[in-house]
């Protein structure tokens, strides 16, 4: 998922904006002459899925509601089931929005792709500090990181459980060599954080395909590292 370059974001927002807003004149023109409407997903039915990332709000549109099960049988939501989102504190979980986008995905038999159970950004509060502690340089140990990652997951993922077709299980945990982020997650567990991650991903959802999610995959240093990982 590429997540730099505003220039680029700008140029495939409106490359995508234009292309969805001939479809819906297609769509329009279609249901005017009483034929049925193809999407995308018919035309790549048994080879790819056709994936789309989105909010819970375009349900509730009319043409985004129908635009999105006419041409899309994959969709990952953009935010609402990253852990600031879903687990905002130590001991508080809303689940509300994530709850109306899995329902939609099910109702629709289109395939959801659970973005994502660990990442360095987007976090709750007091992830990696000392419960009760106002210092934020007061960091937890590494067990204790791996109960929270764990009880996180299993919470997440088992909530979810058949109902998610595949797990982004952890995102970009490299840098652009290839080389490991130190984050948090990183200097208070090291590389094991990720191993753990999946393992806690198929415990609770031994079902769902698990991914690891990284952007400039095609740079040839992050490929490699990419490769080491996985390995």
């Amino acid at each position: 998922m590429m997540r730099k370059k505003n220039s680029g974001y700008i140029f495939i927002f409106l490359l995508i904006f234009m292309c969805l807003s001939l479809f819906i004149s297609a769509a329009a023109k279609s249901e005017e002459n009483g034929k049925n409407i193809r999407g995308l997903k018919d035309y790549y039915a048994g080879k790819l899925l056709i994936g789309v990332a989105l909010f819970p709000e375009l349900f509730d549109n009319r043409v985004s509601n129908e635009l999105i099960k006419t041409h899309f049988n994959a969709i990952t939501p953009e935010n609402d089931f990253k852990w600031a989102s879903l687990h905002p504190a130590l001991h508080e979980y809303k689940f509300d929005r994530a709850d109306k986008i899995a329902a939609f995905a099910q109702t629709n038999n289109i395939k959801l792709i659970g973005h994502t159970l660990v990442w360095h950004s987007q976090l709750g509060k007091g992830v990696f500090t000392k419960e009760g502690s106002s210092d934020p340089n007061e960091l937890v140990d590494y067990n204790t990181l791996l109960k929270r990652i764990k009880n996180h997951i299993h919470t997440v993922a088992g909530r979810y459980k058949g109902k998610v077709y595949g797990w982004d299980v952890v995102n970009e945990a490299l840098y652009e060599d290839g080389t490991f982020r130190k984050s948090k997650f990183y200097n208070i567990c090291g590389d094991k954080y990720i191993e753990k991650a999946f393992e806690y991903a198929h415990e609770a959802d031994p079902g769902a395909e698990l991914y690891y999610n990284d952007y400039d995959i095609d740079k040839p240093e992050k490929l490699e590292g990419c490769v080491r990982l996985v390995k």
